[in-house]
Protein backbone atom coordinates (compact mmCIF):
# COMPACT_ATOMS: atom_id res chain seq x y z
CA UNK A 1 0.00 0.00 0.00
CA UNK A 2 1.69 3.43 -1.13
CA UNK A 3 1.46 6.31 1.30
CA UNK A 4 -0.24 9.51 0.99
CA UNK A 5 1.01 13.85 0.24
CA UNK A 6 -1.28 15.72 1.83
CA UNK A 7 -2.02 17.92 -2.03
CA UNK A 8 -1.45 17.22 -5.63
CA UNK A 9 1.30 20.12 -5.32
CA UNK A 10 3.80 18.18 -3.13
CA UNK A 11 3.45 15.30 -5.55
CA UNK A 12 5.71 17.64 -7.74
CA UNK A 13 7.96 18.87 -5.12
CA UNK A 14 8.30 15.86 -2.38
CA UNK A 15 10.44 12.45 -2.74
CA UNK A 16 7.91 10.24 -2.94
CA UNK A 17 7.87 7.56 -0.32
CA UNK A 18 11.45 7.63 0.86
CA UNK A 19 12.38 7.60 4.76
CA UNK A 20 10.07 10.26 6.31
CA UNK A 21 10.76 12.02 9.43
CA UNK A 22 13.83 13.04 7.47
CA UNK A 23 15.08 15.69 9.48
CA UNK A 24 16.04 13.35 12.06
CA UNK A 25 17.66 9.95 10.75
CA UNK A 26 18.65 7.54 12.52
CA UNK A 27 20.81 7.61 15.25
CA UNK A 28 20.00 11.62 15.54
CA UNK A 29 19.18 13.45 18.70
CA UNK A 30 15.46 14.46 18.50
CA UNK A 31 14.39 17.84 19.96
CA UNK A 32 11.92 17.87 22.52
CA UNK A 33 8.39 19.12 22.25
CA UNK A 34 5.18 19.70 23.95
CA UNK A 35 1.84 18.82 22.54
CA UNK A 36 -1.68 19.03 23.74
CA UNK A 37 -4.01 15.93 23.02
CA UNK A 38 -7.89 16.04 21.99
CA UNK A 39 -8.59 15.20 25.11
CA UNK A 40 -6.64 18.47 26.89
CA UNK A 41 -3.84 16.43 28.74
CA UNK A 42 -0.40 17.85 27.50
CA UNK A 43 2.61 15.23 26.47
CA UNK A 44 6.32 15.89 26.77
CA UNK A 45 8.85 14.02 24.68
CA UNK A 46 11.74 14.42 27.33
CA UNK A 47 9.50 13.74 30.08
CA UNK A 48 8.37 10.41 28.94
CA UNK A 49 11.88 8.98 27.87
CA UNK A 50 13.69 10.61 30.71
CA UNK A 51 11.41 8.07 32.39
CA UNK A 52 12.95 5.34 30.35
CA UNK A 53 10.18 5.09 27.64
CA UNK A 54 10.35 4.73 24.59
CA UNK A 55 7.91 6.97 22.28
CA UNK A 56 6.25 5.55 18.85
CA UNK A 57 4.61 8.55 16.62
CA UNK A 58 1.91 7.81 13.86
CA UNK A 59 1.85 11.00 11.50
CA UNK A 60 -1.19 11.28 9.47
CA UNK A 61 -4.22 13.24 8.79
CA UNK A 62 -7.85 12.11 8.32
CA UNK A 63 -8.44 11.49 4.47
CA UNK A 64 -5.91 9.86 4.23
CA UNK A 65 -6.52 6.02 3.16
CA UNK A 66 -3.51 4.15 4.50
CA UNK A 67 -3.22 6.60 7.40
CA UNK A 68 -7.21 4.75 7.98
CA UNK A 69 -5.97 1.54 6.72
CA UNK A 70 -3.04 1.27 9.14
CA UNK A 71 -4.67 3.24 12.59
CA UNK A 72 -6.43 -0.04 14.39
CA UNK A 73 -2.67 -1.59 13.84
CA UNK A 74 -1.21 1.16 16.11
CA UNK A 75 -4.14 1.53 18.24
CA UNK A 76 -3.95 -1.99 18.68
CA UNK A 77 -0.17 -1.70 19.43
CA UNK A 78 -1.46 1.00 22.46
CA UNK A 79 -4.12 -1.58 23.93
CA UNK A 80 -0.82 -4.30 23.85
CA UNK A 81 1.64 -2.41 25.52
CA UNK A 82 -0.30 -0.73 28.46
CA UNK A 83 -2.07 2.61 27.28
CA UNK A 84 0.81 4.45 27.61
CA UNK A 85 1.35 3.22 31.23
CA UNK A 86 4.12 0.54 30.69
CA UNK A 87 7.46 0.41 28.64
CA UNK A 88 5.83 2.57 25.51
CA UNK A 89 4.28 5.56 24.71
CA UNK A 90 2.38 5.85 21.40
CA UNK A 91 0.60 9.17 19.69
CA UNK A 92 -1.01 10.15 17.41
CA UNK A 93 0.36 13.28 15.84
CA UNK A 94 -1.87 15.20 12.88
CA UNK A 95 -0.25 17.05 10.05
CA UNK A 96 -1.71 20.44 10.79
CA UNK A 97 -4.80 20.25 8.35
CA UNK A 98 -7.29 19.02 10.99
CA UNK A 99 -9.07 20.17 14.27
CA UNK A 100 -9.89 18.62 17.52
CA UNK A 101 -13.37 18.08 16.26
CA UNK A 102 -11.98 16.15 13.23
CA UNK A 103 -9.20 14.35 14.63
CA UNK A 104 -11.51 12.87 17.55
CA UNK A 105 -14.00 11.82 14.37
CA UNK A 106 -10.88 10.30 12.68
CA UNK A 107 -9.95 8.10 15.80
CA UNK A 108 -13.90 7.17 16.42
CA UNK A 109 -14.08 6.35 12.65
CA UNK A 110 -10.91 4.56 11.91
CA UNK A 111 -9.04 3.59 15.13
CA UNK A 112 -10.73 0.24 15.19
CA UNK A 113 -11.49 -1.65 18.55
CA UNK A 114 -8.99 -1.16 20.46
CA UNK A 115 -7.86 1.46 23.23
CA UNK A 116 -7.05 4.34 20.72
CA UNK A 117 -3.55 5.69 21.77
CA UNK A 118 -3.50 10.13 22.65
CA UNK A 119 -4.38 12.08 19.20
CA UNK A 120 -2.79 15.39 18.64
CA UNK A 121 -4.75 17.75 16.09
CA UNK A 122 -3.38 21.33 14.69
CA UNK A 123 -5.01 22.63 17.38
CA UNK A 124 -2.60 21.06 20.01
CA UNK A 125 0.76 21.93 18.00
CA UNK A 126 0.48 18.44 15.63
CA UNK A 127 1.55 20.66 12.74
CA UNK A 128 4.52 22.46 14.43
CA UNK A 129 5.89 18.60 15.26
CA UNK A 130 5.39 17.32 11.71
CA UNK A 131 7.24 20.23 9.94
CA UNK A 132 10.29 20.23 13.02
CA UNK A 133 10.23 16.31 11.82
CA UNK A 134 10.27 16.94 8.06
CA UNK A 135 7.70 14.54 7.59
CA UNK A 136 6.56 14.63 3.97
CA UNK A 137 4.26 11.70 3.12
CA UNK A 138 1.72 9.99 5.60
CA UNK A 139 1.43 7.66 7.78
CA UNK A 140 4.53 8.07 9.13
CA UNK A 141 5.71 6.44 12.43
CA UNK A 142 8.66 6.62 14.14
CA UNK A 143 10.54 5.50 17.15
CA UNK A 144 12.54 7.15 19.99
CA UNK A 145 14.46 5.59 22.18
CA UNK A 146 14.72 6.72 26.26
CA UNK A 147 18.18 8.28 24.90
CA UNK A 148 16.19 10.72 22.78
CA UNK A 149 17.83 9.51 19.24
CA UNK A 150 15.61 8.14 16.66
CA UNK A 151 16.10 3.96 16.61
CA UNK A 152 13.79 3.79 13.27
CA UNK A 153 11.97 7.29 11.34
CA UNK A 154 10.42 5.42 8.68
CA UNK A 155 8.64 1.98 10.26
CA UNK A 156 7.06 0.51 6.63
CA UNK A 157 5.14 -0.97 5.17
CA UNK A 158 2.91 -1.81 8.44
CA UNK A 159 1.12 -4.85 7.51
CA UNK A 160 0.03 -5.37 11.36
CA UNK A 161 0.58 -4.98 14.96
CA UNK A 162 3.86 -7.09 14.41
CA UNK A 163 5.23 -4.33 11.82
CA UNK A 164 6.07 -2.06 15.16
CA UNK A 165 6.91 -4.84 17.33
CA UNK A 166 9.86 -5.90 14.69
CA UNK A 167 11.16 -2.48 15.01
CA UNK A 168 11.97 -2.28 18.53
CA UNK A 169 15.64 -2.42 19.11
CA UNK A 170 17.24 -5.91 20.24
CA UNK A 171 17.47 -5.65 24.14
CA UNK A 172 14.47 -2.37 24.65
CA UNK A 173 12.52 -4.58 27.65
CA UNK A 174 9.42 -3.20 26.11
CA UNK A 175 7.01 -5.85 27.11
CA UNK A 176 3.22 -5.94 26.96
CA UNK A 177 0.89 -4.74 29.84
CA UNK A 178 -2.71 -4.62 30.95
CA UNK A 179 -4.43 -1.47 29.49
CA UNK A 180 -7.11 -0.62 32.31
CA UNK A 181 -10.19 0.77 30.68
CA UNK A 182 -13.82 1.83 31.63
CA UNK A 183 -14.67 2.74 34.91
CA UNK A 184 -18.29 4.66 35.61
CA UNK A 185 -20.25 5.52 38.91
CA UNK A 186 -21.29 1.50 38.80
CA UNK A 187 -17.29 0.43 38.83
CA UNK A 188 -15.35 -1.51 36.33
CA UNK A 189 -17.67 -2.36 33.42
CA UNK A 190 -15.67 -5.48 31.94
CA UNK A 191 -15.48 -8.86 30.46
CA UNK A 192 -14.97 -11.40 33.28
CA UNK A 193 -14.71 -14.37 31.33
CA UNK A 194 -15.08 -15.31 27.27
CA UNK A 195 -14.37 -19.18 26.66
CA UNK A 196 -13.58 -21.34 24.38
CA UNK A 197 -10.55 -19.21 22.35
CA UNK A 198 -10.25 -21.10 20.27
CA UNK A 199 -13.61 -21.32 19.74
CA UNK A 200 -15.81 -23.52 16.52
CA UNK A 201 -18.45 -20.57 16.72
CA UNK A 202 -20.58 -20.39 20.07
CA UNK A 203 -18.82 -18.00 22.61
CA UNK A 204 -19.76 -17.74 26.23
CA UNK A 205 -18.96 -14.28 27.76
CA UNK A 206 -19.54 -12.86 31.54
CA UNK A 207 -19.65 -9.95 32.42
CA UNK A 208 -18.92 -7.40 35.32
CA UNK A 209 -21.60 -5.11 34.82
CA UNK A 210 -24.06 -4.40 37.03
CA UNK A 211 -26.50 -1.28 36.42
CA UNK A 212 -24.62 -0.95 33.53
CA UNK A 213 -28.04 0.41 31.34
CA UNK A 214 -27.30 -0.97 27.62
CA UNK A 215 -25.46 -2.90 26.93
CA UNK A 216 -23.90 -4.77 23.92
CA UNK A 217 -20.91 -7.03 22.28
CA UNK A 218 -18.80 -5.82 18.87
CA UNK A 219 -17.42 -8.64 17.00
CA UNK A 220 -14.45 -6.73 14.94
CA UNK A 221 -12.14 -8.70 12.11
CA UNK A 222 -8.67 -7.72 12.28
CA UNK A 223 -9.06 -4.98 10.04
CA UNK A 224 -11.26 -2.93 12.23
CA UNK A 225 -14.42 -3.70 10.40
CA UNK A 226 -17.92 -4.90 12.48
CA UNK A 227 -18.63 -8.19 11.69
CA UNK A 228 -21.46 -8.62 14.26
CA UNK A 229 -23.23 -6.60 16.70
CA UNK A 230 -25.20 -7.56 19.72
CA UNK A 231 -27.23 -6.29 22.28
CA UNK A 232 -28.01 -7.67 25.87
CA UNK A 233 -30.24 -4.75 27.79
CA UNK A 234 -29.22 -4.55 31.13
CA UNK A 235 -27.48 -7.24 33.30
CA UNK A 236 -26.60 -8.62 36.55
CA UNK A 237 -23.13 -8.70 37.78
CA UNK A 238 -21.85 -11.66 36.62
CA UNK A 239 -24.30 -12.40 33.84
CA UNK A 240 -23.35 -14.84 31.34
CA UNK A 241 -24.62 -14.43 27.70
CA UNK A 242 -23.76 -16.83 24.71
CA UNK A 243 -22.58 -15.04 20.91
CA UNK A 244 -22.82 -17.00 18.33
CA UNK A 245 -19.92 -16.45 15.48
CA UNK A 246 -20.51 -19.31 13.51
CA UNK A 247 -20.64 -17.06 10.31
CA UNK A 248 -17.78 -15.56 11.01
CA UNK A 249 -14.30 -16.70 9.06
CA UNK A 250 -11.41 -19.14 11.07
CA UNK A 251 -9.16 -16.03 12.22
CA UNK A 252 -8.82 -13.69 15.42
CA UNK A 253 -11.30 -10.92 15.99
CA UNK A 254 -11.91 -8.60 18.78
CA UNK A 255 -14.27 -8.57 20.77
CA UNK A 256 -15.55 -4.78 22.40
CA UNK A 257 -17.89 -4.06 25.28
CA UNK A 258 -20.23 -1.63 24.87
CA UNK A 259 -22.48 0.01 27.85
CA UNK A 260 -24.49 3.09 27.52
CA UNK A 261 -22.75 4.22 23.76
CA UNK A 262 -19.38 3.81 25.29
CA UNK A 263 -16.52 0.87 25.13
CA UNK A 264 -15.57 -0.13 27.85
CA UNK A 265 -13.77 -2.95 27.37
CA UNK A 266 -12.36 -6.01 24.63
CA UNK A 267 -11.00 -9.52 24.58
CA UNK A 268 -9.49 -11.38 22.11
CA UNK A 269 -11.20 -14.40 20.70
CA UNK A 270 -10.50 -16.65 17.80
CA UNK A 271 -12.41 -18.61 15.37
CA UNK A 272 -10.82 -21.97 14.54
CA UNK A 273 -12.44 -25.27 12.57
Amino acid sequence: MNRTLPSLAALFTSSLLMAQATNYPNGSTVADFTVTDVEGNTHSLYSYTSQGKYVILDFFFDTCPPCQATSPYFSELNQTYGCNEGDLICLAMNNGTDSDAEVIAYEATYGGPFAHPPAVSMDGGGGTVTNTFGVGAFPTYCLIGPDNLMKNYDIWPVSDMSTFVAAFPPGSGINPQACVVGLDEAGSIAFTEVFPSPTTGIVTVTFNAANAGNLSVEVYDMLGQLAISQGFGSLSMGAQRTLDLSALADGQYVLKLVANGQARDTSRITVAR
